[in-house]
């Protein structure tokens, strides 16, 4: 297509990157930065921030759509394209004239790269006179027989940043909200009146509990009838024309009251507008009358391209396992975003020193909390040991981003502003193809109160427990007996699924006394399984000597992928997921840990287990989907082995 149409890719990538109307290419892309302001300072997100306005003040549609049409030409016509001319004429051509130049040119690319019949010879003639055109616009423009040097030859064009925008996350369901307003933006579903509103007073928790009810994989039709008479439109009164008598008696009679204002974002009918878009399927087959043929349904196809970037360390990564475990959770009860939605995920490692992270983590009792630059990186060193690229050009951010956002700024303001870590975003989502997949794990707690529920939550990296520091004068003086007799920790029983080489089910238990352990869900090599988790217990083993008794810390290591817990003693313990104190969990005597499943596996096997109660195994529709839930984080070149 490249050989055929010189310059496809450029043009393709401009008009997705910057969402430029385009009816022959209709793609969008966009690039979303999340950061967690706990996580990073307050001057490295200012200076996020800065660069991403500045990129993007830097460049406008009409700019983008002129470059397009001058590296087109160049392209097609090589040396026979006066640069000069053809910039001079764009330049003082008003923007809706360039903007049919632009479709006319997006239109001769589109169909010589999608026509087999079509040589590069009859494309550069279609362009050719889409350029005489141009230049014929202004009378002083001079024109050059075409295959004539040019004075001044080729020129670059430069390739405009994408469309990038920064997020700090705030919210949990903030990752959800912004792919839906990408999807469908509330300016293109609400009423002119509704469209000065803040986004905080969308009522988009509408939709979530719509969503949350909905058991159907469908949309519901949403009648928008007020059951008012004077809200009802011309051609309605029209249908509703008396005809006879007959006809007025058995009229519906429509009584005067108050209609409500409905949100701009509000429930189902917000979803259902996004599906009245180009290239979506309705969602409901509409009546017509006989003798009209029905409309062709237009397949599903995912326009939109979200990239996801994410800065900082293991922690916001444990955040983004919980967002996706969630998203996938809501698009099972009611199908939105998956068909419409290419949705990709990058990561840039980003550490700084964190005081009030540790103190709080501290005053939760973990003292064991990893407050290393390498242990908060963990996922960040393995994908820079499986993928060279990524160790060079990634890896090497988490202290320059730092840095960077320290420097003092340039005091002349005419000086144009180093959009490095713009740049090198914008090489890693463009470059950035091949996904490594991290597996989720699913966590299920159970606390020392029977009242209360018990807790259900993901991890990516770690899971780590420390016994409990005791509260009350009984339970303390208690602790102090049973140290003194059995050591420190508490007795533990464990049940775990043993990994062996021919993936055979081979359950164990054993009974311990132990401090604490911690589960790595993150290889410690490249070549090892990624759907394993490393369990080390720290086991209290008791010593009897002459001289009395003594005890000592001994590491038992295991590899498991399901594991139970459980405290014999009913004493608590702390957990800790994925490094983050903010996820912690106090109180808790049992837990089940096991790979997070797919929801939509899930679901369709409850649906076959209804029709089969005793079948165990999958049949039908479940043995051809995703099993398990697996967090794809892009990189360069994946995994070499």
């Amino acid at each position: 297509m490249e050989r055929t149409a010189p310059g496809t890719l450029y043009q393709r990538m401009v008009i997705s990157e910057q969402s430029l109307k385009s009816d022959p290419y209709p793609y969008q892309e966009k690039i979303f930065i999340f950061a967690d302001p706990e996580l990073l300072s307050e001057a490295i997100c200012n200076a996020l921030v800065t660069d991403t306005e500045a990129a993007q003040v830097s460049q406008s549609p009409r700019a983008c759509m002129c470059y397009v049409i001058i590296h087109t030409m160049q392209a097609a016509l090589g040396e026979g394209c006066d640069v000069s001319g053809l910039k001079g004429s764009l330049q003082d051509m008003p923007t809706s004239d360039v903007e049919h130049w632009f479709r006319q040119v997006v239109v001769a690319v589109e169909c010589a790269g999608n026509e087999a019949s079509t040589d590069r010879g009859q494309h550069a003639a279609r362009l050719e006179k889409i350029y005489h055109a141009v230049l014929s616009s202004l009378q002083e423009a001079p024109l050059f027989p075409p295959g004539d040097a040019i004075p001044g030859g080729l020129q670059g064009t430069p390739l405009p940043n994408p469309n990038i925008s920064f997020h700090l996350w705030t919210e949990d369901d903030q990752l959800w909200k912004e792919l839906v307003l990408f999807i469908r933006p509330v300016s293109q579903s609400c009423e002119p009146d509704c469209l000065s509103q803040d986004l905080d007073n969308f009522e988009i928790q509408d939709i979530i509990s719509e969503c949350e009810c909905c058991e159907q994989t469908r949309f519901s039709v949403l009648s928008t009838d007020s059951g008012i008479e004077r809200d009802l439109p011309v051609a309605a009164e029209e249908l509703f024309a008396p005809c006879s008598a007959e006809t007025e008696q058995s009229r519906l009679q429509r009584k005067g009251g108050i209609k409500k204002k409905p949100s701009p974002l509000e429930s189902v009918a917000f979803l259902q507008a996004g599906c009245n878009s180009p290239g979506v399927k309705p969602p409901a087959k509409p009546q017509r009358r006989p003798g009209i043929p029905p409309e062709p349904v237009t397949p599903l196809q995912r326009l939109h391209t979200a990239r996801i970037v994410l800065l900082g360390d293991d922690r916001i990564l444990g955040r983004l396992a919980q967002a996706y475990h969630s998203l996938r959770k809501r698009e099972t009860r009611r199908v939105f975003l998956t068909p419409r939605l290419n949705l990709q995920f990058y990561y840039i490692p980003v550490v700084t020193g964190q005081p009030d992270t540790l103190a709080v983590a501290v005053s939760l009792g973990l003292d064991h909390a990893a407050t290393s630059q390498e242990e908060l990186c963990e996922v960040a060193r393995y994908l820079g040991r499986a993928d060279p690229w990524y160790e060079s050009n990634i890896n090497t951010l988490c202290h320059v981003i730092p840095k960077l956002a320290t420097m003092p700024s340039s005091p002349s303001k005419h000086l144009v502003t180093d959009l490095f870590i713009t740049d090198v975003i914008a090489y890693y989502v463009r470059m950035g193809i091949q996904p490594v997949c991290f597996q989720v794990y699913a966590v299920k707690i159970f606390f020392n109160d029977p009242v209360q529920e018990p807790a259900e939550d993901v991890f990516l990296t770690e899971l780590r427990t420390q016994v409990q520091e005791s509260i009350s004068h009984r339970e303390l003086s208690m602790t102090k007996k049973k140290t003194t007799l059995d050591g420190p920790g508490i007795d533990l029983t464990v049940t775990y699924r043993k990994v062996v080489v021919s993936n055979r089910a081979k359950e164990l238990a054993m009974s311990l006394r132990s401090t604490g352990l911690v589960m790595k869900a993150i290889p410690a090599d490249e070549a090892e399984d990624l759907v394993c988790l490393n369990v080390n217990i720290t086991e209290i083993v008791r010593i009897n000597h002459l001289s009395g008794r003594s005890f000592s810390a001994v590491a038992n290591r295991l590899k498991t992928r399901n594991i139970k817990i459980r405290s014999t003693e009913q004493r608590p313990f702390t957990v800790c997921l994925d490094k983050d104190s903010r996820r912690a969990y106090r109180n808790v005597i049992s837990m089940e840990v096991s790979p997070c499943l797919e929801p939509s596996y899930c679901l369709q096997k409850t649906r076959t287990m209804k029709f089969s109660l005793q079948e165990t195994e999958d049949v039908g529709l479940v043995k051809y989907m995703p099993k398990s839930l697996l967090l794809p984080i892009n990189t360069f070149a994946g995994i070499i082995q």
